[in-house]
C-alpha cells in the first residue's frame, strides 16, 4: 500500500501519513506521544514572538521520568493558527495575511489581544522539541489553541480503545489503511465476509484506474471508519462506510454516525494529565461503543437496505452529464480543479447515470493527497447522488 510520510523538523514528531498500514501509523502515534505537551495556562503566561507562541511562567512538571520543561517558543500549525484567530477573535484571512506579509503586526495583534483578558485561560496542545544532551531547548509545535474544557481523547488511546471494540465484537475484520493529518486521524476497517451482489448499481460501470468491470464483480462489503481529532477539528466518530469491490470506492453514511465529543469540566493550571480513572471510564465507553457500532454497521441486513436507498437514484440517467456534475460541484461548494477531476473520472467510469456522478466522486477522493480533503469529498459522494438525480 503508498506510504506518505510528512515531518515538519527533524526534531519535532511526524505528523502525518497518508494510506498508511495499521503499525506505521502506531509508530507515529508511539512517537507523538512521546513528544506531546498539553497545558493549562492564563493569557498573561502566552505571548507572540516572531510568529511563534512563546510560554513563559509556566511551572515545570517533575515526575518519575525526569522534569518536563513547558516555557519555550513552539511553531505554529495552520490547525493552531486558526484556533489562535477564533479565540482571540481575530479574522481568519487577516491572520494569514499577517502571517505571510507582516509578521510584526501579527505580534503585536495577538499581544494586544492576549492582554485584553490576561486571566483567560487556554489549552495549548504542543509537540516538544528536542536536542542533544548540553544544548538549549528546541523549538517546538503549537499544534492548537483550545478552551480550557478541552476533554483530551488522544489518538493512540483511542485507536486502541476502538480495535479492541472491534476484537471484541467478534466480527472478522481487516484494516486497510490509514491517515494521519494535523487535524484528524482516519483508520479505515472493512469486512469482506460482509459483501452483497449489487448488480444494479454497477451496471456498466468500470474502474477508472483499471478498467475493471462492475458487472464482472458487483460486489459490496461491508466498513466503517473511525476517526478522531486531538486538536478540536470534530469529535471521536465511526462511520459506516460500503467498499465498491471493483475500484474501492468508499461511500461513507454520515447520518448515521457514533460520536463522542471532547467536552469537560474546567482544568487547573499547568501541564494537563489525565487520571487513570477518568482515562479508563472513557476509553471502556469507546470499547463498547464501538462493538455496539460494529454489530449495527457489520451486517448484512445494513449494508442491503442502503444500496437499496441508494440504487433507488442512481440509475437516474443523465441527458447532459457536464451541466449535471457542474451543477453538483457547484452546490455542494466543491472547488474548480476537483471538479475537473471528478468530470475526468466520470467519463472513465463509462456511467452516464446519477450513480456515476456518485462513482466518480469516491474514486477522485482516492487520489486525493490531502487526506482532510480526501475524507470530506468521499463524505459528499451521497449527496452529489441526489443532486444528480434531482437535476438530471
Amino acid at each position: 500500500m503508498t506510504q506518505q510520510f510528512a515531518e515538519r523538523a527533524t526534531n519535532v514528531a511526524p505528523t502525518g501519513a497518508r494510506n498508511a498500514e495499521l503499525s506505521d501509523l502506531v509508530r507515529i502515534l508511539e512517537d507523538q506521544s512521546r513528544r506531546k505537551l498539553d497545558v493549562i495556562a492564563p493569557a498573561s503566561a502566552l505571548r507572540f514572538r516572531e510568529g511563534n507562541v512563546q510560554v513563559e511562567g509556566v511551572e515545570s512538571l517533575i515526575t518519575e521520568d525526569g522534569v518536563t520543561e513547558v516555557d519555550g517558543i513552539y511553531r505554529p500549525t495552520a490547525v493552531a493558527d486558526e484556533g489562535i484567530a477564533d479565540k482571540l477573535r481575530i479574522p481568519l484571512a487577516y491572520l494569514r495575511r499577517m502571517r505571510a506579509d507582516n509578521v510584526p503586526l501579527l505580534d503585536e495583534n495577538v499581544n494586544a489581544w492576549l492582554r485584553q483578558e490576561p486571566e483567560r485561560r487556554f489549552m495549548l496542545r504542543a509537540f516538544r522539541g528536542e536536542n542533544g544532551a548540553g544544548m538549549p531547548p528546541a523549538e517546538g509545535v503549537a499544534r492548537a489553541l483550545l478552551s480550557d474544557s478541552y476533554k483530551l481523547m488522544d489518538n493512540f488511546d483511542m485507536l486502541l480503545a476502538a480495535l479492541d471494540g472491534v476484537q471484541q465484537s467478534g466480527h472478522p475484520t481487516r484494516v486497510t489503511g490509514c491517515d494521519l493529518t494535523d487535524r484528524r486521524m482516519y483508520v479505515r476497517v472493512e469486512s469482506e465476509a460482509v459483501a452483497i451482489q449489487a448488480p444494479a448499481l454497477l451496471r456498466g460501470y468500470r474502474s477508472p484506474f483499471d478498467g475493471r468491470s462492475g458487472d464482472e464483480l458487483p460486489v459490496i462489503s461491508a466498513g466503517f471508519v473511525i476517526a478522531n481529532s486531538e486538536v478540536g477539528s470534530g469529535a471521536y466518530t465511526i462511520t459506516p462506510r460500503a467498499v465498491i469491490q471493483v475500484c474501492r470506492n468508499g461511500l461513507t453514511e454520515s447520518k448515521d454516525v457514533m460520536r463522542a465529543v471532547h467536552l469537560g469540566g474546567k482544568q487547573d493550571e499547568g501541564v494537563v494529565s489525565w487520571s487513570g480513572q477518568t482515562q479508563r471510564k472513557t476509553l471502556e465507553l469507546i470499547t463498547s461503543k464501538t462493538a455496539d457500532a460494529v454489530h449495527t454497521f457489520l451486517s448484512r441486513e445494513y449494508v442491503a437496505a442502503k444500496v437499496r436507498e441508494v440504487e433507488a437514484a442512481a440509475g437516474e440517467t443523465l441527458a447532459e452529464p457536464t451541466k449535471t456534475i457542474e451543477h453538483v460541484t457547484k452546490s455542494l461548494s466543491i472547488g474548480t480543479e476537483a471538479k475537473d477531476m471528478i468530470l475526468a473520472h466520470f467519463v472513465r467510469g463509462g456511467q452516464m447515470t446519477a450513480g456515476g456522478v456518485m462513482q466518480a466522486v469516491t474514486s477522485t477522493a482516492q487520489t486525493l493527497t490531502d487526506a482532510d480533503q480526501a475524507a470530506a469529498l468521499e463524505a459528499l459522494a451521497l449527496p452529489a447522488l441526489t443532486a444528480a438525480a434531482v437535476h438530471g
